[in-house]
Parts: structure tokens; sequence; C-alpha cells
């Protein structure tokens, strides 16, 4: 630093001698105007003449970051009226004027107060003014000048980033360009050296180098492979003055990155990869993995694997697995370890990407033998076909043989198979099965109006592992036999207008029929619409069967009257055209109606007609009138009747049909209950409270449920009691009152036999009635009282 200061203060020393020798001329050089007989008039109207002026200045020079103990002399400024005997005045103003730069006022003198940097300010505009002490009238005209900041090598290089990071291609050829740093010096470049600067490698050598002049940093060696070394750090110097001694330097650090190219083939790290498979095992099913080594990375190590050769091409497939680089082989289709148990592959890898440049390093593929072993299994039946069609004909007797399903164990052992329905698939029980040759047989008749097609499933199982089964699916078809008469397609109705006999007969229908048939196509239409035999001369319809289904009901005459029959029944006889022929006899109503002269329908009811001819409509309403008011009058006195005679509420002291009655016949014990029906039991409604009246009737006629049936002599008799409880609860017609019914039968005894002492009192015999003790804790009673008696009497 001391050797700066003194070269700094031999600098402005040597300015400002060579400012002084070089301006002294300048400033004895007079800038003066010239005045051609101008003159100006004062305030008092004289005439005042402008007198000569001249400045001494110049271009004032200051040096930078000047330290000295007193201020630096700028320059001076003079005035060519300055006499030298104080009476003028200078004055600056402008930039820096009073703060940085100070005049003496009487000679002139400009000093600099502070120090200066140019890098902040290089250069100052100033204005100087020569003007009379006394009175301060201006002597001279304002005149404007610039001091520069001379500049002084007092900023070192910098670079824009302290710290670069760049990429190159490994392998590139020596010369490459990496990147340009740069560096900027706040020094004035147009004043010698101080911002001329010079760029060189510290640290990166012999990898890179860098150019003096430009700061392009390039590759120094060749054939650099990023997976020996992926990262270099270089520190690159820029330093002013040309790079001479006492120059200034500034450093940055650079990052490169040597980038992947695809230099490197894939490398399987063994020759034989070894693997296994169960024969149980289903398609898609991983087998193993293998994988080559690619050092390089991104794109340029993407691996794909084939299978290029081998016995086991057609079963196994391989792909890639392109998160972990692996070949991963899968079974393509099931194996069987009874027919082959052990299969080769021949598997390549090779790179996606492959760059020309490095194809004479050799081919970027490798290969490997994979050797699979096949392991045994204990594999389920499998059936012969994947599923069964089988067909049978409706109302085929039960046991009629549908058709077969077959399967086999694979395995070598060969174990037998046993052959069940799944009955979630046929839950009616239709069909069975043979559980050792597989024939499905009907249980029952079929219909085919009902299902035309049933679907079950059967199992194969091993006998010896019923774990192992297999299932199919059998389609079993309903074929259709003629078991179905045609019938009318719709309730069928025809009009005929009553006329005179002399009336002509209309060859339009009465009304067009046609049929239905539920049994198949082949069975059913072509429908034969005709009259039964009987009646084939019938004197007032006729039927035409017009051959396309359907049928036309005609009359054969005309005077039609209601008077005489108002309703016809005309029998036709429809035939279908199956093998052999299914017909039915189907009623056809035909009325006689009264119509207009269009022949439009009026009125088909013949009472109506009749009633007209004698009674008008006036007299029919006042006679149902009557009969109405005649219904009221009875239903108030029957009402009345009731309120006086008996309460409404049927107490059970009063009702005369609750009656006990008893019998001293003796039961049978538990056989009592196999022959009787006991119909009648307690009312629950009367058991909680709830009295009913007498006068209520049931208002409908309770109809037995179709799922009740008299019970079996077998049924337990409690299920009995509780099915006629719940029978009597839900029938509103049954009686509301308790009554006894009386059983005069007497069952034919229990196994047990008679307890009773009565036929025991008189007799003499000595009975023995020890083996009550045997009989447990419910005729302990009886035990104490008759097997006792010895034992007292032995006593007494």
């Amino acid at each position: 630093m001391k050797e700066n200061y003194c070269l700094q203060a031999a600098l402005v020393c040597l300015g400002m001698l060579c400012h002084s020798q070089a301006f002294a001329p300048e400033r004895r050089s007079h800038l003066r105007p010239s005045f051609h007989g101008h003159h100006e008039k004062g305030k008092e109207g004289q005439v005042l003449q402008r007198s000569k002026r001249g400045w001494v200045w110049n271009q004032f020079f200051v040096i930078e970051e000047y330290t000295g103990p007193d201020p630096v002399l700028v320059g001076r400024l003079h005035s060519d009226i300055d006499s030298g005997d104080g009476n003028i005045k200078y004055i600056l103003s402008g930039e820096g004027a009073g703060t940085i730069f100070v005049i003496d006022d009487k000679s002139g003198n400009i000093h600099a107060t502070k120090t200066l940097d140019r890098e902040e300010r290089a250069q100052y505009t100033l204005m100087a003014q020569a003007v009379d002490r006394d009175t301060n009238r201006p002597l001279e005209p304002p005149s404007e000048f610039i001091v520069k900041v001379q500049d002084i090598n007092d900023n070192p290089p910098e670079f824009l980033h302290e710290t670069y990071h760049a990429n190159v291609p490994e392998r590139s050829n020596v010369g490459t360009s990496v990147i340009q740093v740069t560096a900027s010096d706040a020094d004035d470049p147009t004043y010698g050296n101080s911002a001329k600067l010079v760029y060189s490698i510290l640290e990166g050598q012999p990898y890179f180098s860098v150019e003096a002049q430009t700061g392009i940093i390039r590759t120094a060696l060749p054939n650099m492979d990023r997976e020996a070394k992926e990262e270099y750090h270089v520190v690159i110097q820029a330093k002013d003055m040309g790079g001479h001694m006492g120059g200034l330097s500034g450093t940055t650090k650079v990052t490169i990155t040597l980038t992947d190219v695809n230099d490197n083939p894939p490398k399987f790290p063994q020759s034989v990869y070894q693997m296994s498979v169960s024969e149980a095992a289903v398609p898609g099913e991983e087998v193993g993995r293998v994988k080559a080594k690619d050092p390089d990375i991104g794109e340029n190590g993407l691996v794909t694997y084939n299978i290029v050769d081998g016995d086991g091409m057609e079963l196994f497939e391989i792909t890639t697995d392109y998160e972990t680089q692996e070949g991963v082989v899968k079974l393509k289709k099931p194996v069987d370890f009874e027919t082959k148990r052990a299969y080769s592959l021949k598997v390549e890898a090779a790179n996606v990407h492959i760059d020309p440049k490095f194809i004479s390093n050799g081919p970027f593929k490798d290969t490997v033998t994979v050797k699979i072993a096949v392991e045994d299994a204990d594999e389920p039946p499998m059936f012969l076909a994947p599923s069964y069609i089988h067909e049978v004909q409706e109302n085929a007797a039960a046991g009629t043989v549908v058709g077969r399903v077959h399967a086999k164990d694979p395995d070598a052992a060969n174990s037998p198979i046993r052959y069940s329905i799944d009955r979630h698939t046929d839950l009616d029980r239709f069909f069975t099965i043979n559980p050792e040759d597989g024939f499905i047989k009907t249980t029952k008749p079929l219909d085919r109006e009902e299902t035309a097609w049933l679907n079950i499933s059967v199992f194969a199982a091993e006998i010896h592992n019923r774990h192992q089964e297999a299932k199919v699916p059998v389609a079993i078809r309903v074929l259709d036999v003629n078991d179905n008469a045609p019938k009318f397609a719709a309730p069928y109705e025809g009009f005929i207008c009553e006329s005179d006999q002399t009336k002509p007969l209309s060859n339009q229908p009465i009304v067009t029929i046609s049929a239905d048939d539920k049994d198949d196509t082949a069975n059913g239409p072509r429908f034969i619409f005709s009259l039964p035999p009987e009646i084939i001369h019938n004197p007032n319809f006729t039927v035409r069967d017009n051959r396309d289904n359907t049928a036309g009901v005609y009359a054969r005459r005309g005077g039609f009257s209601r008077q005489k029959q108002d309703l016809y029944l005309l029998p036709i006889v429809i035939s279908d055209g199956g093998i052999p022929p299914m017909s039915s006899t189907n009623t056809l109503t035909i009325k006689v109606c009264g119509c207009d002269v269009n022949g439009a329908l009026l009125s088909c009811n013949a009472e109506a007609y009749i009633l007209n001819a004698g009674l008008s409509t006036g007299a029919l309403i006042a006679i149902l009138a009557c009969i109405v008011i005649l219904l009221v009058i009875v239903v108030l006195f029957v009402t009345l009747r009731r309120q006086k005679k008996e309460p409404l509420i049927v107490f059970e002291e009063e009702d005369v049909r609750e009656n006990i009655i008893t019998y001293d016949d003796e039961g049978g014990g538990e056989e009592d209950t196999e022959a009787f029906d006991i119909a009648t039991l307690q009312n629950p409604d009367g058991i909680n409270g709830f009295i009913p009246r007498k006068d209520i009737k049931p208002e409908y006629q309770y109809m037995p449920r179709p799922g009740l049936r008299p019970a079996p002599n077998s049924v337990d008799v409690d299920d009995f009691i509780n099915t006629r409880i719940q029978e009597a609860d839900n029938d509103p017609t049954a009686p509301p009152y308790d009554s006894i019914q009386i059983y005069g039968y007497e069952g034919r005894g229990s196994v047990a036999g008679s307890l009773s002492s009565l036929e025991s009192a008189t007799t003499d015999s000595d009975l023995d009635y020890d083996y009550l003790q045997n009989w447990g804790p419910r005729f302990k009673k009886l035990a104490d009282l008759y097997g006792s008696k010895d034992t007292f009497d032995d006593d007494s």
C-alpha cells in the first residue's frame, strides 16, 4: 500500500508539472469577442463601451484516489483584466462547487478537497465568473470548463459469476470449446493498461486450457472418459496491466462435467442363468430375471432384451423392465412336467440408441444362455372340452340320458375322477350326474315353454385330493315337442247388426281372428281354422281360413233379431302344423246389436230393448226409488231393535257356547295326537283383553292359504298346534270365543303301559314295582310309594 501511495503522489506531481507547462501559453491567450463599434445604453442613457475580457482556462485534470495531506491543486483561473490589486473576485459554480472543488477568490486557484473516484464519476462540469469585489458587478461573462478525473489502476478484474458450470461430452477432441468466462475491470480502458486483461488457468491442467485474450476454456486431453472421472474443477485468473507484474487479478471457479456418450456396450456378468417354473404356473407368470450391465447412463444405457434362439421360444417370452433395466422372463404357454422337464433359451441384450461415432468399438449387444427347469405339481383334472352343449326333448321321462362330460388327471399318477353338479346352478335339481363316468340324466320332465335352455356347471375332482378340482359349463337345450294346442290370440268378440230378411248380406267379416301357440315355430304355424264337424253346416255363421294364420267369421244369413236371440256362441277349431298336429276348440261370442242406417252400433242390450217397448224411463226410475226407500227402512228397524234388546259387547259369562264337557274315557298316550285335528283353539285376542263385538261379522270369506296342508301323523304335536294357532289368528272368519272340542276316540295306548293302580287294588296279587327305581327322577315318587311297602311291613 505504501508503494501505491508513493506512486500516486509522484503521478500527481508529474501531472501538475505537465499541465502547468502545457497550458501556460494558452493561459496567456485572449478569448475576446470583437466589439465592431457596438455600444450599450446604461440606465441613465449614457453609452457604455464593453471592455475587453479574457480568460486563461483549459480542461483540468485531477488524479483519482489522491490521499495527500493538503488539498490537490486542480488549476488556476485568471482574467486579463486582473491587475493583481485584489479588486477582482473569482466565483465558482457547477457540479461539486463548494463541496468537492473550492476556489481562491483572489488568486483563482482551484483545489480538490476530497478524494475522487473515477469509477464513481469521471468528470465534473463547472462555471467560473469574475466580478467586482466591491459591487459584485460581472466583469466577464461566465465561462464553462471541465475537470476530468484521471484514472489509476485501483480496481482488480471481476468475473460476471463467482462460479461457472459447464458440460462437455466425454471423449471430445482436443480443443473442443467448453465455456467462455468473462471478467470486467472498472478502470479506464482508454488510459494505459489498467483495464487490459489477460486470462490464465491456475487449476485444471492438463485436462483443460484457456485462451489468454478471450477467456474460452477448451479441452486439452483426448478421450477423457466419464466412467473414469465425471467432474473437474478448474480455476481461471484474469489479470490487468496486460498480465505484467504489478497488475491486479481476480479468479473464478468453473465446474466442468463430462456428459455421457454411448461408448460402452452392455455386458452380462455371467454366461448362464438357472431358473425354474412350476407346471401349475399360468401364462404371464414371471419365471426369472436377467440383467446386462451398461456403464452408460440415460438413453445411452437403455437396454432391450430378446429371445433369439432355444427350444423354449414358443413357451416363454421376455420383456424389458426399463426402471431396473432387467429382462423379465415370463411364461407364455403352460408347461407340462410329464411332457418335458427342461428348456433352454438364448437371450440377447442390445442398446436401444447407438452412436455411429463409436460403432467401431464393437457390437453394442451381448448374449447369455437361460436354462429353465420345469417343476412337477399336483394339477387339477382337465376336461376334454372347454364347454359342453347337450340336447334333450321336453317331457322326456325322468332318468333320460342328456349327455356326458369327461375329464382326466394330467399328472403321472392319473388319479381317479369323481363328478358332481354345482347345485347353485341347478337349484330345481333337474339333473343328476353319475360320479364315476360323468353321464348326465334328467330327474323330472322338462318344459321347453318354461325354459328353453338350462345352464349348469359340473365339477371334476380327484378322489385322493378333493381340493384339486376343475369346473366346466354345460348348456342343455330343451327340444320342442308339439304339446301345446293353439288358442285364440286374444279374447275375441263379434258384433252383428239386426236386420231384415230382405237386406243383402255383407261381404265383410264379422271379426278376424288369429291364434297363438306356445310351441316352437316348427310345431306351431301354419294354423288351420274351421268349424267342428257337427256344426260344419251352421246356418248362421261360417269360418273362412285366410291361409295366413288368420281367419274371418262371416254371417250366412240376414234377419238377426235381438228379440229372438241376442247372443250366439260359435265354436271354432284351431289346428297347428306340428307332427302330430294338435287342435283346440275356442268359443267366439257374437252379439246381435242395434245399428243405425250407416251400420254403426247403437246398443247391444236386449233387456233395454224389451223394456222400452212397454215402460217409460220415468216409470223405471220411480220403481227403483221405491225399492231403495224400503231397504233403508228395513235396515233402520233392525238396527234399533238390536240396540234395545242386547248389548253390543259379549261378556264371557253370557256366552252359552263356552261350556266344559267332561268325559271319562282314558286317553291313548302319545298316540292320541296321531288321528285328531285340533282345529279350534283359544282366540289370542281374548287373552290380550280384547272383547269382540257380537254384531260385527267378517267382511269377506277366509280363503285357506295354499301352502298349508294337513300335517302327517308323524309331525310333532308342538309344531302342529303352533301351525293351527297361526292359521286361526289369521282367519277373519274364526269364531270370537273359546270352545272345547271333544274327541271320543281312545288311542292304542302308550308303550309304557298303564300306571293306574285301580285294577291292582281289586286283586290280591302281589305286584313287584322295583323296576320303578330305574325309571329316573320323574318316577321317584311312585318308586317311594310302591317300592317301600315291603320294608314298612317288615318294620311293623
